[in-house]
């Protein structure tokens, strides 16, 4: 796959995250984390099952293994990302959940191994700004430590730090593995996991009734999601993860623009300047990457 095809990918990754966090956001409110990861799990199973049907039986030990990890931290990871969303503001959250992109790319030059140019580099910094002034809607909000009693603030830490894991992992998994058998693994176990924990607690029979009360929020988180992970994987099978990460990470910032376009909102200028660093930045960093 060419670095051309990587970059797309990772193009088609932040427009399904930047509208599919609306969907997370609406589907945990109304049936819980859980029932949200769930369906997005149990879609991805069943999907994308065609298509890895093949490779199923060829999975080394080591290669289950490595889906094995990548699926824990996934679990634990979208939990707290999910309740960060469900409990907390946008406006808060999201620029915390942001400090998962220099996570990821320290780990991606750390234990990856990856090498960046300087020019890619400086883009990757300019972005990571451009995405926190851009979701920041008043500059006393950028002083993180008056925010640690925000609803929200913990879990979108947490969830931040094992995002960047979980970026990291399902990258070199779709790597040495592949993309589509990654994604498959990881969503299905989340599904096996989910699914258990709703039946334990009695709550796995009212599923089908959620459905039914609420087909659209869950349709449009579980495809986004899906889609979103999958176009990452692909991204970073053919261009370095933390490219990857860097480019479909400014759908935060793709959130604040809908929230021009479709909620009419007034940006302050600070806003304004950090939505045009990150586009300018991600375009040029496409660039620069091809």
């Amino acid at each position: 796959m060419s670095a051309f095809a990587g970059i797309i990918f990772a193009f088609v990754a932040l427009l399904a995250w930047g509208f599919g966090d609306f969907f997370i956001q609406k589907t945990t409110r109304l049936l819980g984390s859980w029932k949200a990861l769930f369906f997005i799990g149990i879609v991805g199973a069943v999907v994308l099952f065609p298509f890895i049907r093949s490779e199923l039986f060829a999975l080394s030990s080591l290669a289950v293994l490595l889906l094995g990890i990548v699926s824990v931290v996934m679990l634990f990871t979208a939990l707290f990302d999910f309740e960060a969303l469900r409990q907390g503001k946008l406006a808060i959250v999201e620029p915390i959940i942001g400090l998962e992109l220099p996570l990821t790319v320290g780990l991606s030059l750390t234990l990856g191994g990856e090498q960046l140019s300087v020019p890619q580099l400086l883009l990757i910094a300019l972005i990571f700004i451009g995405i926190i002034l851009a979701v920041t809607a008043h500059h006393t909000r950028l002083h993180y430590h008056r925010r640690i009693f925000e609803k929200g603030v913990m879990f979108a830490g947490i969830g931040a730090v094992g995002m960047a894991l979980a970026n990291f992992l399902v990258g070199t998994a779709s790597q040495t593995i592949s993309p589509l058998m990654t994604i498959w693994f990881v969503h299905s176990s989340l599904a096996v996991i989910c699914g258990a924990y709703l039946l334990a607690r009695g709550e796995f029979g009212a599923l089908v009734a959620d459905v039914r009360n609420h087909l659209k929020p869950i349709i449009g988180q579980s495809v986004l999601e899906n889609v979103a992970w999958l176009a990452f994987a692909f991204a970073t099978a053919a261009i370095p993860i933390a490219v990857a990460t860097t480019i479909s990470e400014t759908y935060i910032a793709l959130a604040v623009s809908l929230g021009i376009f479709v909620n009419r909102e007034k940006l302050r200028r600070h806003q304004i300047i950090g939505v045009a660093l990150a586009v300018i930045g991600v375009l040029a960093l496409a660039y620069v990457s091809w």
